[in-house]
């Protein structure tokens, strides 16, 4: 099983820079499909009820033909996708390991912002807890495991402290890169190399825009409220779209800093680099977990890059497979194309 220390990137792709950037390039999301068509699964499109009427959409992916071994939820970043790279490339692993997957969608990422009317923000947990539950129900295969990156491994670890008492069998959690206390890594962005806040700022205005678009009558907003920067812009998010009053309360909202993965009960893997750019490694430091919990800090691999050479294979998929794969009994050797 490869651990953090075994990460080692080729002295020119150690920038963490170029580890976040090349991670979400153009590229990888083209390998990511290859790899994932390589696959020979089947895929296909299913609308998930979360609960108090809020529709999820998500892609199943199975290997006709096979019994699976087991059943993988896989959950993406803010303003990513069920086919962001980083989850084909996680889909591919874990289908040749003889797992069934599930990408789910976050409301308003993918093409789905006309299924709900109200916008997303970080603390939708109950919602996210309500479509586990119904992907478990659907697609029976035991056992069940999670995964995600960044937003989405913080959702992860979130479910996964509420799965025990909801009835959701989760057989482990693994988190590349999760975002930890949302109030740092927001002073992060605004400190740090301005791209990061630029390309978020950009695709989220993006979902607003097109939000509005289909739900006039619900977002009124003018292009002003688009123009703001991203601290004002989740202020006004917070202060009409959410019950949290104030940025403070909703950052602490979905905060899993400190002592607040310390009830997991879920065996849980967590993996994150130590020159993140965009989430401070200092409260990675500080983290209170269970026994049953193990925190890898990789010296490289920026922002959920973790990329092994120029063809941007991924150090994290194969990480994400393996600790999942770890709840598995009997163990199943990788697909050599694969491993």
């Amino acid at each position: 099983m490869p651990h953090a220390s075994d990460y080692a990137p080729p002295a020119l792709l150690r920038s963490p820079h170029l580890q976040s950037v090349l991670g979400s390039s153009a590229l990888r999301r083209r390998r990511g499909r290859q790899a994932l068509a390589a696959t020979g699964a089947v895929t296909t499109a299913h609308i998930i009820d979360a609960g108090d009427g809020v529709r999820l959409q998500g892609l199943h992916s199975a290997m006709p033909g096979q019994s699976p071994r087991g059943l993988a939820l896989l959950l993406h970043g803010w303003e990513g996708s069920a086919d962001s790279s980083y989850m084909q490339f996680t889909a591919a692993r874990l289908l040749a390991r003889g797992f069934e997957i599930f990408r789910l969608n976050f409301r308003d990422h993918g093409d789905t912002h006309h299924l709900n009317e109200g916008l997303f923000h970080s603390n939708r947990i109950d919602e996210v807890v309500a479509a586990a539950g119904e992907v478990a129900r659907r697609f029976a295969t035991r056992p069940m495991v999670i995964a995600g990156y960044s937003l989405g491994g913080n959702f992860a670890l979130r479910v996964a402290l509420r799965a025990p008492d909801v009835g959701i069998p989760i057989a482990r959690v693994a988190a590349v890169c999760p975002v930890l206390d949302p109030a740092r890594t927001m002073d992060a962005m605004e400190h740090g190399l301005p791209l990061y806040m630029w390309y978020f700022e950009r695709k989220w205005r993006g979902s607003l825009a097109r939000k509005r678009k289909l739900f006039p009558q619900q977002h009124d907003f003018d292009d002003k409220v688009l123009g703001l920067r991203m601290r004002p812009l989740t202020q006004w998010m917070v202060e009409r779209h959410t019950q949290f009053g104030s940025l403070d309360n909703y950052f602490e909202g979905y905060s899993i800093a400190g002592e607040r993965l310390a009830a997991l009960r879920v065996p849980a893997s967590i993996l994150m680099a130590a020159d993140d750019p965009v989430i401070p490694v200092a409260g990675f430091h500080s983290l209170h977990l269970p026994p049953t919990a193990r925190l890898e800090i990789a010296e490289h691999g920026g922002h959920c890059g973790f990329l092994e050479n120029w063809r941007c294979d991924g150090f994290a998929e194969r990480w994400v497979a393996d600790q999942l794969d770890s709840a598995m009994a009997p163990a199943m050797a990788p697909s050599p194309a694969l491993a």
